[in-house]
């Protein structure tokens, strides 16, 4: 059963703890780490101008408020150094059982559709902990900052701020998923972790170079032809739109509904290519 496969994939990863740590912690604590110390070096920098009558108030800054820190912080969630960690525990989920000739194994006891959206479940909740990991360490940064320039904190939290900020978490979850099946189709078409880990990143790059020549063919980036073919795209016109309106829905006039059609298109087309090559696939000496 579905379930049976999402139980086992999770009690799989959550004994890697070195491939956990790599997809979900590395990053964060590297990046407050960063973020802290560079933020210290402001501050002493600032101190030291401050010798030439820099106003004490401008070294402070205002307020921080932590509501606008939210929307800031789930704004570049999915950024090329975030894929790059979350793929290495979504290839080790993909491509492990061809890494370990365990397939002939586990399919004895298990649909193969099953199998495969048993680890498509744990690599969207091994998103879900990434973002909030991130989320956590980012807000501790922010707070850091206050500490370090003795500002004061504010909150504020109307709805379109929560709107702004559901809308950005939403949009980077599934941009991370979209990559990272690419991953698993890759995954099933070479049968090799290298190649889950590093296919996507190629592929996003390749969208991220070919997007900046869009206009050369008469394309905007809210016509429907980029978008259909580079989900960068989309993922870009979408975090503007939410940015630039009060909510979402407000913003469907400009030209978001290529992106939000291509964005879930690069999420089935990949995810169903993969069931249907694995469900040919000879898994007799995997």
């Amino acid at each position: 059963m579905l379930a049976d496969a999402l139980r086992s994939e999770a009690y799989r990863f959550a004994k890697n703890r070195t491939t956990a740590f790599w997809s979900i912690l590395f990053f964060p604590v590297t990046a407050l780490v960063i973020g802290i110390a560079g933020q210290v070096f402001m501050k002493s920098k600032m101190v030291e101008i401050q010798g030439a009558n820099l106003p004490p108030d401008l070294i402070a800054g205002g307020p921080l408020d932590l509501g606008q820190s939210l929307v800031s912080v789930a704004t570049d969630m999915a950024n090329p150094i975030t894929l790059l960690f979350v793929l290495i525990g979504m290839a080790t989920l993909y491509a492990g059982d061809y890494r370990w000739e365990t397939w002939r194994l586990t399919t004895a006891r298990n649909s193969r559709l099953n199998l495969i959206l048993g680890k498509v479940g744990v690599a969207k909740l091994l998103t879900m902990v990434v973002l909030l990991v991130m989320l956590v360490f980012g807000m501790i940064g922010e707070l850091g900052k206050a500490v370090i320039f003795a500002r004061p904190l504010t909150i504020s939290m109307d709805g379109e701020t929560a709107a702004k900020f559901g809308e950005l978490l939403l949009l980077n979850y599934i941009r991370i998923v979209q990559v990272g099946l690419l991953g698993l189709l890759a995954a099933v078409m070479t049968r090799s972790l290298i190649a889950t880990l590093f296919v996507p990143i190629v592929v996003s790059i390749a969208q991220a170079f070919v997007g900046n020549f869009i206009a050369f063919v008469g394309w905007t980036p809210q016509s429907w032809q980029p978008n259909l073919l580079l989900p960068n795209i989309s993922y870009d016109v979408l975090k503007g739109a939410i940015l630039q309106t009060p909510t979402l829905t407000t913003g469907m006039d400009s030209g978001v509904w290529p992106a939000i059609l291509g964005l879930l298109l690069w999420c089935v087309v990949p995810l169903v290519a993969a069931i249907a090559w694995f469900n040919r696939q000879d898994l007799s000496k995997e």
